[in-house]
């Protein structure tokens, strides 16, 4: 090549590399814009959940969406009574990316990961303090981290709190009481079994149809939380309470994975915080209408309170469901749970 050529080549490779450089400076600027739009971008989020807009769980996704709101640019909508559907339905969307948030029961979610059935196992709780203990230990995270393979992301749990049979047609004041009574339960395979031990014939059932199927005779009797009896005005349709409290439920505040792929790091890191900060709350205003509540249904019911040696042939009568599910849940996972309870009802003392 001639010298006049061996300069044409190097002034056109120089003019390649300046364009060259000029277009990623360009789509680096354009990209960064692009970030810093993302970040700064306002968000509406949607936030379903079973109860209604008078339960203390409305009161925590409240306390929630108010502290969100104070800390990020995002707005977050929340829908009561089930109004986007129930919490199966809610967990469903939620791994399809058409809704953004749910607090459903442990119970529903046991059907889309299976461990989850180890906080429903029957009569694993002796109180609230010891309850709150293992939700906040490492045995609680170790569970959320659990969800991620489901395409969920957990961020904390809340509380629905003990539950307690009711029923229309006699006082159970013994375990033979349960024994033919048609409970409606939640659509957990683990709460069919639980019943059926006891003598009960169960019928799972979305709550937002269980006042009817209680009106119309469909089913005897059914078993929640107080708040949630008594909101729902169970009352008017059923006669006996007893104090079971067979089952802890917890909530587990819920994100979708897809939606949670599109929030910054800051907006992420706000969220667990205002989760917990919420959950904190929401536990107070629970255990505070818990008292109302029972007081409110002790005015319409005919209130049961369980002797311990009746209450200790409930639990028996149910220890081979804790049998049956180590399997179904993973014989570790039940193994750490029970020593997270007893490392909490240590500290308990």
């Amino acid at each position: 090549m001639s010298t006049a050529g061996k300069f044409l080549l190097v002034g056109a490779l120089c003019i390649i590399s300046v364009i060259t450089a000029a277009i990623l400076s360009n789509n680096k600027q354009s990209q960064t814009s692009d970030s810093a739009s993302c970040e700064s971008s306002p968000k509406t989020l949607r936030f379903s959940m079973s109860s209604n807009n008078k339960h203390p769980i409305f009161s925590g996704a409240s306390k929630f969406k108010e502290l969100v709101e104070q800390s990020t640019d995002i707005t977050v909508n929340i829908f009561p009574s089930a109004q986007l559907g129930d919490d199966r339905a809610s967990i469903e969307m939620l791994q399809l990316g058409t809704l953004d948030i749910a607090i459903p029961s442990t119970g529903p979610l046991a059907n889309f990961s299976s461990a989850f059935n180890v906080f429903d196992l029957p009569f694993m709780f002796q109180s609230e303090a010891v309850a709150d203990d293992v939700l906040r230990s490492n045995f609680a995270g170790t569970m959320l981290n659990i969800l991620k393979d489901k395409q969920l992301i957990g961020l904390d749990f809340w509380e629905n709190g003990f539950r307690h049979l009711t029923n229309s047609t006699r006082a159970v004041n013994t375990i033979d009481d349960v024994s033919g009574l048609k409970i409606r339960t939640m659509e957990s395979a683990l709460h069919l079994d639980a019943w059926q031990a006891l003598g009960a014939t169960p019928t799972p059932m979305a709550f937002k149809e269980l006042f009817t199927a209680l009106q119309q005779g469909t089913v005897d009797g059914q078993e929640n939380p107080y708040p949630n009896i008594a909101l729902n005005n169970l009352y008017e349709v059923q006669e006996y309470l007893t104090d079971t409290g067979h089952v802890y439920t917890p909530l587990v505040l819920l994100f979708s994975a897809k939606t949670w792929s599109t929030l910054s790091v800051s907006e992420q890191v706000a969220l667990r915080e205002a989760a917990k900060e919420a959950g904190d709350y929401q536990r107070k205003v629970n255990r505070e209408m818990n008292k109302q509540s029972l007081a409110q249904l002790n005015d319409h019911m005919t209130i049961t309170t369980l002797p311990l040696a009746e209450r200790k042939k409930f639990q028996q009568a149910t220890l081979p469901v804790l049998e049956k599910y180590k399997d179904v849940i993973g014989e570790n996972i039940v193994t750490q749970f029970q020593q997270a309870i007893k490392t909490a009802e240590m500290n308990d003392l």
